[in-house]
């Protein structure tokens, strides 16, 4: 049975179509996709994200342990509220999930990973906690998180929760959080836009979620985040990357934190051992602007392939609606550059697109 956030009522209510993700039942959408799309790029727009796996991690021992557990170094984490992305990895280097860590004091340190990969993230995580003396996994299933996208979304959080939310989160710079009340409010996101995502109790989302709206923030189905994130060239995980792809696999080199040269996280010599060799495989974006729309699995041709071969995949893809073209994300050889010129394999006939850098979209504007 498909578990429900604490927001489920509130989705029925305005209209949202559900479906199973991940074993929860999330909206997809609430009528239109492009336009809760657009909603996000020019105004602002709101996500149910309490399917995500928060877990906090307190004890004396606790950056010791992370400093095992992430590719990253926790170390760069000093200052109160600050965040890191990483990676966690497996002995071979491939990724088990990755994840946002948060430094809230010296004792505790809060993830937010993925709601896919739950009980095999609790289980890594508490395995190699048993290692280190003083530290507890919690797991978290009392808060809810909702994330407020767009160039408007800060103005219009303020103005649905209030003044004192605005003294206290108004100068944080990306990647920070501060905890105002019951609410823990961070300048990150999934959409490539500005705005916060804010974690707090269960039981007060659904009343937090219809002040949003009164104040014109859209609700926004899992559809347009997809194509939110796809734009802002940001991975997901079993798609872009999984057990099997390293981050030097998946575009993800610069989440690895390399100094000091005697931390010895999960994964390391391995990841070592691809870097010396340099990794046959990385990311790179495309182009489609023909009919047709780009979608994951399909095959990509490179122009110095030679006719017929085969050298890429797509691992995520679809329509842009802000560039108003087919755009992807492809595992391609290392050797292939933006500029270079490819086909793709879409029903069988082979179209002309073009490799470019990623991002596509940043803030509303082209990157392109």
């Amino acid at each position: 049975m498909s578990l429900k956030t604490p927001l489920y009522d509130k989705h029925i209510e305005m209209g949202g179509k559900m479906v199973d993700f991940a074993g929860w039942l999330m909206p997809v959408h609430f009528g239109s996709q492009i336009e809760e799309h657009n909603a996000v790029r020019q105004d602002a727009g709101m996500f149910d994200v309490s399917h995500m796996t928060v877990t906090d991690l307190k004890g004396a021992d606790v950056r010791d342990m992370l400093r095992l557990l992430l590719a990253n170094n926790v170390d760069k984490l000093q200052d109160k509220g600050k965040a890191l992305y990483s990676c966690m990895l497996n002995s071979d280097g491939g990724i088990l999930d990755d994840l946002i860590v948060y430094y809230l004091d010296d004792n505790w340190f809060r993830i937010v990973s993925n709601a896919a990969t739950r009980e095999k993230d609790i289980h890594w995580i508490e395995n190699l906690a048993k290692d280190f003396g003083d530290v507890a996994v919690i797991e978290r299933p009392d808060l809810a998180m909702i994330a407020v996208q767009g160039p408007n979304a800060k103005e219009k959080t303020y103005a649905a929760l209030g003044d004192a939310l605005r003294e206290h989160t108004e100068s944080l710079k990306p990647f920070y959080a501060a905890t105002v009340g019951d609410l823990f409010i961070a300048t990150t996101g999934y959409t490539g836009e500005t705005g916060f995502e804010i974690i707090l109790p269960g039981k007060a989302a659904a009343f937090t979620w219809q002040m949003l709206a009164d104040k014109g923030v859209k609700p926004i189905g899992l559809g347009a985040r997809d194509t939110l994130r796809l734009e802002a060239g940001m991975a997901l995980y079993g798609s872009d990357m999984d057990e099997t792809i390293s981050p030097l696999e998946a575009g993800l080199n610069w989440t690895i934190g390399w100094s000091p040269d005697d931390r010895n996280f999960v994964g390391r010599d391995s990841l070592e051992s691809q870097k010396k060799e340099g990794a046959s495989h990385g990311i790179v974006g495309i182009i489609f602007k023909g009919k047709g729309i780009l979608r994951r699995h399909q095959e990509v041709s490179f122009s110095d392939s030679g006719p017929g071969s085969v050298l890429g995949e797509i691992t995520s893809g679809g329509f842009s609606p802000t560039l108003n073209c087919s755009i992807a994300l492809v595992r391609a050889p290392a050797t292939v550059m933006p500029g270079s010129a490819c086909q793709v394999n879409i029903r069988g006939k082979m179209v002309d697109a073009e490799v470019v850098k990623y991002p596509f979209v940043r803030n509303g504007k082209s990157c392109l």
